[in-house]
């Protein structure tokens, strides 16, 4: 599986995997225990994580959602020390000793909470997406 295979869809929580694009919709499977079926047609909004980024302060102005995802795990592993539920300033906190550069004025403590569950998912569902990539040499 690689993060071009999970999408997230406004205003459902989790994530899911990309059984079948279409033109007009797309059929996902949720990545939890549940393994909830759903076709998004036009009125949802899916994004693809390959596609998401954070914003930072430096010159590119944003970070990978993935290199993001992949640096927690090189930090933490299974244990973030914070969830969901977790004081606004501990998630601040926990985002800068991962992002330094990550923008405050406009990452959002809800874009945090988003990134921890969305962690968690990962850790349990596809973990081998968190391992680091290995660089080719030729």
């Amino acid at each position: 599986m690689e993060f071009s295979e999970i999408a997230s869809i406004s205003g459902k929580s989790g994530l899911y995997k990309i059984l079948k694009p279409g033109r007009t919709s797309v059929a996902l499977e949720a990545l939890d225990a549940s393994k909830t079926k759903i076709v998004a047609g036009a009125t949802h909004r899916v994004s693809v994580l390959h596609e998401i980024s954070i914003y930072t302060t430096t010159k590119e102005g944003t970070a990978p959602l993935a290199d993001v995802l992949r640096k927690i795990h090189e930090q933490f592993g299974a244990d973030l020390g914070v969830d969901s539920e977790s004081d606004p300033a501990e998630l601040r906190a926990f985002l800068k000793s991962v992002l330094p550069e990550f923008d405050e004025h406009r990452v959002y403590v809800s874009d945090i909470k988003k990134l921890v569950k969305w962690y968690g998912i990962l850790l349990a569902e596809a973990p081998e997406l968190l391992k680091a990539v290995e660089k080719k040499t030729e």
